[in-house]
């Protein structure tokens, strides 16, 4: 009996994800026992053709990560999605946006004009931009185009599942392979991942008070920070309370605060609106005046609250037209 045949495919993300697969060490071993990798090329040598000669549904399943930037992106989404029976959003970039997304606080045209003009690093004196045709003695070149907004997964293709995480724990990975062998699947559309935040999971939780009263919020290198306190109770800007479990507090044991990475619990609309008013309720200040005074020591506000799901948040889907690509 033939095994079912498994697919990863990297878009717009920095590649931590593929180094999560890795990170299952000799676990990886009874991954290959278990399925037969069809598509895996940032591993293996396969081709765009070797997926497009596969039957719709062939891949018993096929984790896709990073968030979709160009045309290119969007075609490979759209034509895993056809060769799947599943599709999963791996990673924060695939389920939520990313890193990737903050490019949508900006003009798509701006960023070219600082990546191609105005950097210190670059020289081009003629002003040249990537064009998606370009003839070279060997004939015509085709290159993707880039749209104009960052967009998830889920804005895409449908996506069955998601498994949230920059990058996912290993234990995450693991269980979702376990449910999609074991056919033990919960509902379609579901994170897979602890639907409790990850406060519940922090060995820290003990020292949390019951109410915070933070007169000033701090940043990492501006404290020497207490390695059993409460990351909040010491006035830093953890997301704990805003965001997902599953990853077993790492940044926390690491004497770090949360950034977010896993994303809201199913209730939560919008991440980085629940991260604000998680933060903010912490103050000890109730006057509009001493409130702001403490916001402004947080520096990138955008950066902070909506650094993993931009392009899935309600701030962005409110102000964009994200058919085909194109964002108004």
């Amino acid at each position: 009996m033939s095994k079912p045949k498994a697919g990863f495919y990297w878009c717009a993300s920095c590649g931590g994800c593929e180094e999560s697969v890795v990170d299952l060490a000799e676990g990886i071993l009874d991954v290959v026992g278990a399925v037969d990798f069809a598509f895996f090329p940032v591993a293996m040598d396969f081709k765009r053709e070797d997926v497009e000669a596969m039957a719709d549904g062939e891949m018993a399943v096929c984790f896709v990560n990073g968030a979709i930037r160009s045309s290119e992106q969007r075609e490979m989404a759209q034509l895993l999605r056809r060769k799947s029976s599943l599709l999963i959003a791996y990673g924060s970039c695939a389920s939520s946006g990313g890193i990737p997304g903050l490019a949508n606080l900006y003009d798509h045209r701006a960023l070219l004009d600082v990546v191609y003009g105005n950097e210190l690093s670059t020289s081009n004196p003629r002003g040249t931009r990537p064009r998606t045709e370009t003839l070279v003695p060997e004939g015509k070149l085709h290159l993707p185009l880039l749209d104009a907004a960052v967009k998830t997964l889920a804005q895409t293709v449908e996506v069955d599942y998601s498994i949230p995480g920059c990058a996912p724990p290993v234990a995450l990975l693991k269980g979702a392979l376990d449910a999609v062998l074991s056919g033990n699947l919960p509902p379609r559309g579901s994170v897979l991942a602890p639907d409790k935040a990850l406060c519940s999971e922090c060995p820290r939780i003990d020292s949390k008070p019951e109410q915070l009263s933070i007169t000033a919020f701090k940043r990492p290198h501006q404290i020497l920070i207490d390695t059993e306190e409460c990351l909040l109770a010491q006035g830093l800007l953890c997301l704990g309370p805003a965001t997902r479990a599953g990853c077993e507090a790492a940044c926390v044991a690491g004497n770090m605060p949360c950034t977010g990475c896993l994303g809201p619990v199913s209730r939560v609309r919008d991440h980085g609106a629940s991260a604000l008013s998680a933060l903010t309720s912490s103050l000890g200040a109730k006057d509009a005046d001493a409130v702001l005074q403490a916001l402004q020591e947080v520096p990138d506000p955008a950066g902070l609250f909506y650094r993993y799901g931009l392009p899935g948040s309600i701030l962005f889907a409110a102000r964009s037209n994200l058919k085909d690509g194109r964002a108004s």
